[in-house]
């Protein structure tokens, strides 16, 4: 009789883990290649605890993103996509993405304006933010104030410049357009200045740890450095310091958004309000990953230092609208590829 009664109440265990099982979801996310196994350790593995669900992850870059979303239109694939602002706002035109109810992100209230409804018509929340400073040999170079001295004479040959083609490249038109007097949205001052220099210029960079690399070997002096590897490059033990031109500080940001026909939303809601939570945010910016925009972040020496941070520093931040980069990027990438192949 308790050999059957044990049998019995195995099947019975067995059922209901069986069932447990098959009611556990996956939560599918879109986003970059940077420093997995602390997202992981951060992010991933203590929402799991929370939300007993599984998650798969996607990476790659922006464009190759944007365009698995729009082959799996009918039947979507991905549940959370992060992208940069204007990689969003391409997507929210396409209607890969749905409008956000942002009464259910119970810190929505503590994040920075910046990062509310970044792109308009409720598509997205900002979860990181990064500004770009510029960065000198001490050593080779007495003063550098601002985006005008990649122009002088004595440094010619001796700084590296972003690619048009990079997330860092309309940034770096917006800030020398504004350096050397340009008004249009169209950066067509800062554009000419910058293709000018094409002669002077060691290289026009594909990443910032290209430019890391050319400060390492010597072959450049200056170059504009995003503040979310400035740790990495003095880690390269030259005399080198940052600091914020004239002009203020070129920004960018990454924000986070729920794919359109998504069978998870519940799930990509509760990620969504975990990733922006203070906690998360402090874990991720003393890591030195992600900048916070959760305004209750306290962050204290190094770890200030090297994230953008503080409300101060966030309202000063030179932002370029997504909708400029959309309207203006085939333009510039045929003007720039036509001046630089001459």
């Amino acid at each position: 009789m308790k050999k059957t009664l044990s049998i019995a109440l195995l099947a019975g265990l067995s059922l209901l883990t069986s069932s447990a099982q098959a009611e556990k979801r996956t939560l599918v996310i879109s986003t970059y290649p940077v420093a997995p196994a602390l997202f992981e350790k951060l992010v991933y593995t203590p929402f799991k605890a929370v939300c007993n669900c599984d998650i798969v992850v996607e990476t790659g870059a922006n464009a190759d993103r944007l365009a698995k979303l729009e082959a799996r239109r009918a039947n979507p694939v991905v549940d959370l996509v992060l992208l940069s602002d204007f990689g969003m706002l391409e997507a929210a035109k396409k209607g890969l993405v749905q409008p956000l109810d942002y009464s259910k992100l119970k810190n929505y209230p503590r994040i920075y304006p910046a990062a509310k409804n970044p792109i308009g018509g409720n598509f997205a929340v900002g979860y990181t933010l990064y500004s770009v400073g510029l960065v000198y040999r001490t050593d080779k170079i007495k003063s550098f104030t601002s985006w005008k001295d990649f122009w002088r004479e004595d440094l010619k040959g001796r700084v590296a410049l972003p690619d048009i083609s990079t997330t860092q490249g309309p940034l770096m038109l917006n800030m020398a357009n504004m350096a050397w007097g340009g008004k249009t949205d169209d950066y067509a001052t800062g554009l000419a200045k910058v293709v000018e220099l094409k002669n002077n210029v060691v290289t026009y960079s594909k990443s910032s740890s290209q430019q890391a690399s050319l400060f390492a070997q010597d072959e450049i002096w200056a170059a504009p450095i995003p503040r979310f590897v400035w740790a990495q490059v003095l880690k390269i033990g030259m005399p080198l310091k940052w600091i914020t031109p004239a002009e203020g500080a070129a920004a960018g940001m990454n924000v986070m958004s729920i794919v359109n026909q998504s069978k998870n939303a519940d799930l990509a809601y509760q990620l969504m309000d975990f990733w922006l939570s203070k906690d998360v945010q402090t874990a991720l910016a003393n890591e030195l990953v992600d900048s916070p925009v959760n305004q209750d972040v306290q962050l204290t020496g190094a770890k200030a230092e090297f994230n953008t941070y503080g409300a101060d520093t966030i309202k000063n931040l030179k932002f370029v609208k997504p909708e400029i980069i959309l309207q203006q990027r085939a333009a510039w990438n045929e003007k720039w590829n036509k001046a630089m192949a001459k």
